[in-house]
């Protein structure tokens, strides 16, 4: 299992156009059905920093996701938009889960 953190701050204008891109993304992977992918996305108080925590059974399942054309739409928007904060990544291990994950 790969469980990557990435956090970033928009700039306030951009944050409802990101939250929309979010959206579709995750629309597109609920249609895609594809179980070895456990993806959230969070928006904290200030309404511009984003916090994504996806979870892949496997390599393959991340490169799902980075195919997937709702998500590079995502990821191209994001940089264009000049963001105040740039993403910054962590790769986590889990220590323990309330339900499963996969």
């Amino acid at each position: 299992m790969k469980i990557v953190k990435v956090s970033y701050t928009t700039k306030a204008e951009f944050s409802e156009h990101n939250q929309g891109n979010i959206k579709n993304v995750m629309n597109d992977l609920k249609n895609a059905n594809h179980q070895g992918i456990n993806y959230n996305a969070c928006l904290s108080g200030d309404n511009k920093t984003f916090i994504h925590t996806p979870f892949f059974k496997t390599d393959e399942d991340q490169k799902f996701l980075n195919e997937l054309p709702s998500f590079k739409t995502f990821q191209e928007q994001l940089k264009s938009s000049g963001l105040e904060v740039p993403p910054r990544q962590e790769f986590l291990t889990l220590v323990g889960a309330s339900t499963n994950i996969f």
